[in-house]
């Protein structure tokens, strides 16, 4: 495992916050497109802590076997009935309800854990693989007889 950040959300680091998962986003493998959905998801997740929870949370970003994590906590009440479950798109005029449908639908995995006491959600996507160091060349190697003896020659 590799912390890449733990940073405490308030209303004015959310810019912060965002420049910051997207910079260590892309320094740990992801690029165009997974990389806008992990730091959009991201996001969402930050702005409902700021925004539901009481403003304060915090944010902790790591990589573990192939993967990038993200994990929003609050200390929030929780997240209502219904929401979590984020399977149908809000109605356009709804002024809730898309950040958790976002999340579901930008990462490789999303998992809320919530009750009256806070609400943790953790974000993952695999990393793209990279590719081994260039191997060294085998230097070739030749085997022939010689009558009775063996040579080895390279």
């Amino acid at each position: 495992m590799r912390t890449l950040m733990t940073q405490p959300i308030s209303r004015r680091e959310v810019t912060g916050i965002r420049q910051a998962v997207a910079r260590h986003a892309s320094g740990a493998g992801l690029a165009g497109p997974r990389l806008e959905d992990f730091v959009l998801a991201v996001h969402e997740s930050v702005i409902n802590v700021v925004t539901h929870a009481g403003g304060h949370g915090t944010l902790r970003l790591w990589t573990a076997d192939g993967v990038l994590r993200a994990q929003t906590a609050d200390r929030g009440s929780g997240i209502p009935n219904g929401y979590v479950e984020g399977r149908h798109r809000p109605p356009d005029t709804s002024g809730t309800g898309r950040g958790i449908f976002l999340i579901k639908r930008l990462c490789d995995d999303a998992d809320f854990h919530t009750g009256p006491c806070g609400t943790v959600v953790d974000l993952a996507m695999r990393l793209p693989r990279r590719p081994c160091a260039s191997r060294p060349r085998m230097r070739r190697i030749r085997v022939g007889t010689d009558s009775h003896r063996m040579r080895f020659t390279a």
